[in-house]
């Protein structure tokens, strides 16, 4: 059974809740996750982030936490969740940042691109420099009785074109839209974002062990091509790893050699 809570360095996150628990897909990408370099030391301040499907809101909370200077939105379609996520938000450091609604990606675009084309819609939406998203992972099998649990875990709730979609009129010019996926469903975002007219800037494969194949994948996507995709690879307890996280987990170590970078 898992905890009813994780405990991080800044935060504790309540999941008793939630269909899906904290576990290392979502921490993986909220520490990964990136966001545009203002253009000043005082741009930073009009940057927001969505969040979409925050769950418990552990990825809201970790970007509030990366970049101080931004404004979090976490979106669920799970009351249960929301209602979590918000309770989790309001106990943090991070409580005056971060907004959590009780709402779907698809009514989220709706509402902010209410008619005509995106560049007529753009004066009254707001635009998120960084769009998060630890989506649903089953495309093609049966979705679980536990009707909350399915919601959660099913691309039934958020198909990957719908995600592409709504994301790309969402997103800020320079923004990027950030994804963790099984492995094996790189190629269906990707075919999802080009036919959306996103271009992927950055891709992480990662491994639980050396020797074996990639189990996940980070993504990241922009509405611009910049030329070549930035490839990584990171590994699970590996220094990388230990670096990108050490921000967050209570208990980890570096090695005496490792840079760590924020």
């Amino acid at each position: 059974m898992s905890n009813d809570y994780f405990r991080f360095k800044q935060f504790t996150v309540r999941q008793n809740r939630c269909a899906m628990k904290v576990g290392t897909d979502g921490t993986l990408l909220g520490a990964w996750a990136r966001m545009p370099v203002p253009a000043s030391p005082h741009a930073g301040t009009g940057q927001h982030i969505l969040d979409v499907g925050t769950g418990t809101g552990l990825i809201a909370l970790m970007m509030a936490q990366r970049f101080p200077h931004a404004t979090v939105t976490g979106i669920d379609i799970d009351n249960d969740a929301a209602t979590q996520a918000e309770e989790n938000v309001l106990a943090s450091p991070f409580a005056t940042r971060i907004n959590i609604e009780h709402r779907s990606l698809q009514c989220l675009y709706d509402h902010a691109c209410p008619a005509g084309t995106l560049e007529e819609s753009a004066h009254i939406r707001k635009m998120f420099s960084a769009i998060v998203c630890n989506p649903p992972y089953f495309t093609d099998s049966l979705e679980c009785p536990d009707k909350q649990r399915s919601m959660a875990r099913h691309a039934s709730s958020l198909s990957y074109d719908e995600l592409m979609h709504h994301s790309s009129g969402l997103l800020d010019p320079a923004g990027e839209l950030s994804v963790i996926v099984p492995f094996d469903n790189m190629y269906k975002m990707n075919s999802a974002a080009a036919i959306a007219g996103l271009h992927t800037k950055r891709i992480c494969t990662v491994k639980t062990t050396a020797c074996k194949p990639p189990k996940r994948v980070l993504m990241a996507f922009g509405r611009h091509q910049d030329g070549t995709t930035e490839t990584s690879e990171l590994g699970i307890g590996s220094d990388g790893y230990n670096s990108m996280l050490c921000d967050f987990y209570l208990k980890i170590r570096l090695s005496a050699d490792t840079d760590h970078q924020e």
